[in-house]
């Protein structure tokens, strides 16, 4: 095998897409991937079923905080690619440790790691939402972090932490901040799965507030190969925006969940807002396009429209979700 890659997260939702991109037909030959993940409750082996059987894949079932298991895996692999995190602002809201453990510590588990064995290389993936609410225009890599949620707080640390081993250290660490992923294998607790299941269950869809918060929305598919593209030609110590170019309102994205399942507004429930609720997200991609050359490929109509088919097709997947805790 030519390159050996650790994949930590890998049977979450974007890491497991990642993980099939590379095993799969439009993947890099020669390539070994092996996956650490602790499936939490948002983790899922089975998002791996599609590429379970390739000779290229190992699972370790493991804490990317347990110091001596992340040592020993990074000191076999060329180059990791961190996915590993809790994600969910809701949860983070309600109990903040977890993501200060994880996204914090585990991050700093992970640059350890790679730095005592040689300086691996590093794609540390984070989120949009570290740079806080845009009121007008978009956040390019140069703008401020300005986190307004735990979960957020927690990802600018680790983004900071990365960073800073570059600086210090030499470390070869590219940072990436996506804007709102959707697609398929998605946990249900996420907007757009959670409102496609909730409506093909014959249920209300609960929408915060007045549903005018703004969001850019980016295939699953279309991040990986971004990430893949950072990882083969990215520049140490550079953060790449990744964006999809598609800014809604969660309004107006409920109502097209609606005409994708038969139905009307009147299964919209509206709810409290979210404590501290980020009015607008929005990020500047350019400089992904201009050095790297991405360009998103999908298109978002009929790309929310296949997820909405996958959700219908596979309820064995996401029902047993609804109820675990």
């Amino acid at each position: 095998m030519s390159s050996t890659i650790l994949v930590t997260g890998g049977a979450g939702f974007i890491g497991s897409a990642y993980v099939r991109h590379l095993l799969g037909p439009d993947g890099p030959r020669d390539t070994a991937v092996t996956v650490l993940d602790k499936l939490t409750y948002a983790g899922s082996i089975a998002r791996l079923d599609p590429v379970g059987a390739h000779p290229g894949l190992t699972f370790v079932r493991g804490d990317v905080c347990d110091t001596e298991l992340v040592a020993s895996l990074v000191a076999g692999h060329d180059q990791i690619v961190h996915f590993a995190a809790e994600s969910h602002v809701d949860r983070s809201i309600e109990d903040g440790g977890a993501f200060a453990r994880t996204n914090v510590l585990g991050t700093q588990v992970l640059l350890d790691a790679a730095l005592r064995h040689g300086g691996r290389t590093l794609v540390h993936v984070s989120t949009d939402e570290v740079y806080g609410s845009i009121p007008r225009g978009a956040a390019t890599e140069h703008t401020p972090l300005a986190p307004s949620s735990p979960y957020a707080a927690s990802k600018a640390a680790a983004d900071l932490l990365a960073l800073a081993y570059r600086h210090t250290h030499g470390l070869d660490v590219r940072v990436t901040r996506c804007s709102n992923n959707f697609g398929p294998y998605q946990h249900p607790e996420k907007l757009v799965p959670r409102f496609l299941t909730a409506l093909l269950d014959g249920g209300t869809v609960p929408l915060y507030g007045d549903g005018l918060q703004i969001r850019d929305w980016l295939y699953v598919d279309d991040h990986v190969r971004a990430l893949e593209r950072v990882r083969l030609a990215g520049r140490p110590g550079e953060t790449y925006n990744i964006g999809g170019g598609t800014s809604l309102t969660n309004l107006d994205l409920t109502h097209r969940l609606l005409a994708l399942c038969g139905a009307g507004p009147e299964r919209i429930r509206t709810v409290d807002d979210r404590k501290g609720h980020d009015r607008r997200y929005a990020v500047d991609h350019t400089k992904i396009t201009d050095e790297l050359g991405h360009h998103p490929r999908g298109d978002f109509d009929s790309d929310l429209a296949a997820t909405a088919d996958w959700y219908k097709q596979h309820p064995d997947w996401w029902r047993p979700l609804l109820t675990a805790p």
